[in-house]
This record gives structure tokens, C-alpha cells and sequence, in this order.
């Protein structure tokens, strides 16, 4: 592993994702990019056909992480997440809305769906990259409307990938987790260690 010294920079805005680094005890900083992610998708989409979402998840990842390590300094590691909600064999992303996170809820009721969270970690010194895909089943409860109707309004699940937490208001509706647990929330520390193995950089290093 490499003695020299590692800055871990968060590509994102997320406070899930900011708490899961820090109740792992780890020392990062934040700088959120500005990657317009549905002209990141449409491009990619454009050129290779139809993403699945396992796929847009690693590619938002990367972009995000790319973008911000254009503007990071040397011996920096850029890490960027995107998580994916598959659901019926579709890819949903936020919902914004509380129309769409509503009827959404309405299908995924008694069901369940996959979350995937991309992981892009890329050196900013070098531009070398690798990434990995975790991803994790939801198991949700039968809610009645007036739970739905109540979460929406909390407006919790606007900005949350398939509109949902597991670490809020929205876990009083999850059944179970098949998978990891932090990957709902949006980054699998189990998976960053790896990563950060393959830029010869061990997670304790990055320990506070």
C-alpha cells in the first residue's frame, strides 16, 4: 500500500452519503459537481442504446467524480455516487415531485425494488479510475394512502433516488434489506475500501 499521503474528496451534496464517511471514521472533504445528469444519460444513451440501471448508476458515478477531479489538486481522490432505482426492470431516479413520488409509491406498496449505488473513485494526479456497482433489494411494507399521502408531504422522498429512505421517515416502510445496508443510503464503505485498494491506498490511512 502507498505511504503517501491521500485526501478523499466527496463528489456529492448528499448529508446520507457525508454520514456514512463520517460514522466510519473517515477523514473526506466535499465539493459537489455539476454534471447535468440527464444530459450525461441521454448522451451515453444516444451512443450505445438504452442503459440499464446498473449501468446509469456507474456512469453518473463516473461523471460526477470526473467532473470534480478536474478541479481537485494533486494527491486527491475524487469519489463519485449516483444511485438507481430498479423497479419492474425500470430505472427510476428522484421523483421531485410529490405527483410522481405518490403515484410511485402507490406501485412499489407491498413490493419490492433494487437500489443500486455506483462508486467511481478516480486520482486526480494521474486521472486513473475504477468503479463498482453495489447493489441491494427493498422489500416494502403494504402502506395505505394515507401513509403515502403523509410521507409525500414530509417531502422526504423528492430528492431520494426511488423516493424513498432508510434512514428517516421512509424506514418505518421498509420491510427488509437483502444487500447492504448503507448502500441504500447511498455509499457502501465495504466498497470504497476496495477501491481505494486498487489505488494502493489502504482505508485505514484515511481513518480521523
Amino acid at each position: 500500500m502507498s505511504t503517501a499521503t491521500h485526501t478523499l474528496l466527496l463528489a456529492s451534496a448528499s448529508p446520507g452519503r457525508r454520514r456514512v464517511l463520517t460514522d466510519a471514521g473517515l477523514r473526506f472533504d466535499t465539493k459537489v459537481s455539476t454534471v447535468d445528469e440527464q444530459a450525461v444519460t441521454a448522451a451515453a444513451e444516444a451512443a450505445h442504446g438504452p442503459l440499464d440501471a446498473k449501468d446509469m448508476a456507474l456512469l453518473l458515478a463516473r461523471a460526477k467524480a470526473e467532473n470534480v477531479a478536474g478541479q481537485a489538486s494533486a494527491g486527491t481522490l475524487v469519489l463519485g455516487c449516483d444511485s438507481v432505482f430498479e423497479f419492474d426492470g425500470i430505472a427510476y431516479g428522484k421523483p421531485h415531485t410529490a405527483q410522481v413520488a405518490t403515484e410511485r409509491w402507490q406501485q412499489m406498496r407491498g413490493r419490492y425494488g433494487v437500489l443500486h449505488s455506483g462508486h467511481w473513485l478516480i486520482d486526480a494526479n494521474s486521472g486513473a479510475g475504477h468503479g463498482q456497482v453495489s447493489s441491494t433489494i427493498v422489500r416494502f411494507a403494504p402502506v395505505s394512502d394515507a401513509e403515502i399521502a403523509a410521507y409525500v408531504a414530509s417531502g422526504e422522498p423528492l430528492p431520494c433516488a426511488g423516493g424513498f429512505t432508510v434512514d428517516g421517515l421512509g424506514a418505518a416502510f421498509i420491510e427488509s434489506i437483502d444487500g447492504n445496508y448503507q448502500n441504500v443510503i447511498g455509499l457502501n464503505v465495504s466498497m470504497l475500501r476496495d477501491l481505494l485498494t486498487q489505488h494502493r491506498v489502504a482505508i485505514t490511512d484515511l481513518w480521523v
